[in-house]
């Protein structure tokens, strides 16, 4: 599955993107006034192959958890329970993550991938499905498709094996598959995993060749001696492992997350289907890293939803050359920052649909 993804993910297309640049320049506007709102529909008209692009919507956030071995090492002052207490509060809709999607109309899936502990429901795992109910906005739904209960301990050995890490990034493209099969126009990314900003600094540091510091973040909100001590921990992985960027499957696997092997499979997914990702915060960013490495045509997929405040994402939309769409200091995960950003998504698209041109309008040129 994996290697026919990669191998239908195809460069974006130049002439939908000469067509929306031409489009642009006849709207009924100044030229440039957009900012960047103008090359962002240029790109998505680029990905479709078709000017004006198709609108992003109804749009879907895919909720990938996942526990982490190296919670054990102090690296996050949240018990590892939240992981599975926080499933629970997604499906009954009490989390930021349902007040945003409620008001954006986006349907919420929850994936869980790899929780460590007992979800506080009783989960019976569904089958891949299409139709309305995949894509309802009123009610959140759970896939469960768990690879193996949490990682490793990274600091020890490697987080995953190669087929739980393969097993991962194919149950993201599955998803992918299912939320665009059931009309989707546009994904969203979401996480939960207590303790994943840590696997996701160690593969933001493999993959663009950040140092250990500028990589990591405070996640939840550690103290000073915590956060000196995840600095560590990532350091300590990088040198246990050498991950090789070159090998992406390999570095998740070493050094990853099951959330962020889904994730990365989630936009691989979307963009052999030649649909829009809307990446949410730092694990997110650190997935599409190695998206990118899989395939780097995947980035003509992606828009950064926004800048997180957790300083590795800086340094992973750098290497990925991607420009965040907002930026208000946000670290929670969850999709949240992604579908705040959605209407900004949606009104660049909107604009080159709707917007009269200057001659069908009857208003003079300068």
């Amino acid at each position: 599955m994996l290697e026919t993804t990669i191998a239908a993910i195809r460069p974006a297309d130049e002439a939908a993107m000469a067509a929306a640049r031409e489009l642009h320049g006849r709207l009924t506007k100044p030229a440039g006034s957009l900012g960047a709102l103008e090359e962002l529909s240029v790109r998505l008209a680029g990905l479709a192959g078709a000017c004006p692009p198709p609108l992003p919507e109804p749009a879907a956030v895919a909720i990938f958890a996942g526990d982490h071995g190296v919670h054990a090492q102090g690296v996050s002052p949240w018990p590892q329970e939240v992981t599975a207490q926080m499933i629970g509060n997604f499906l009954a809709g009490g989390a930021v993550v349902n007040a945003f999607a409620r008001q954006a109309g986006a349907s919420v899936t929850v994936v869980d991938v790899g929780v460590a502990t007992p979800l506080p429901t009783d989960p019976v795992a569904e089958p891949a499905v299409v139709g309305a109910a995949v894509l309802d906005p009123a009610v959140p739904r759970l896939v469960v498709a768990s690879v193996r209960r949490g990682t490793r301990d990274l600091t020890v050995t490697a987080a995953l094996t190669r087929d739980e890490a393969l097993a991962a990034v194919q149950t993201g493209i599955r998803i992918a598959d299912e939320l665009i099969d059931a009309g989707a126009g546009i994904l969203l990314t979401g996480d939960m995993g207590i303790g994943n900003t840590t696997p996701a600094a160690v593969l933001i540091a493999a993959f663009t060749g950040a140092d250990a510091l500028d990589a990591t973040g405070r996640g939840t909100g550690v103290d000073d001696p915590t956060y000196a001590h995840k600095v560590a921990v990532v350091r300590a992985a990088l040198a246990r492992h050498t991950p090789d960027p070159a090998d992406p499957l390999g570095v998740l696997a070493a050094v990853g997350g099951l959330e962020h092997a889904a994730l990365a499979g989630l936009i691989l997914g979307a963009a052999a289907r030649r649909t829009p990702v809307l990446l949410d915060g730092v694990i997110a960013v650190s997935a599409a890293l190695a998206a990118a490495a899989f395939a780097p045509d995947a980035v003509s997929a992606m828009v950064a939803g926004h800048r997180s405040a957790e300083p590795g994402a800086t340094a992973a939309l750098r290497h990925l050359g991607l420009d965040p769409l907002i930026d208000l200091g946000l670290r929670l995960g969850e999709g949240t920052g992604a579908l705040l950003a959605l209407p900004v998504v949606t009104g660049a698209v909107r604009v080159l649909h709707e917007v009269a041109t200057f001659d069908s309008a009857g208003v003079a040129e300068k």
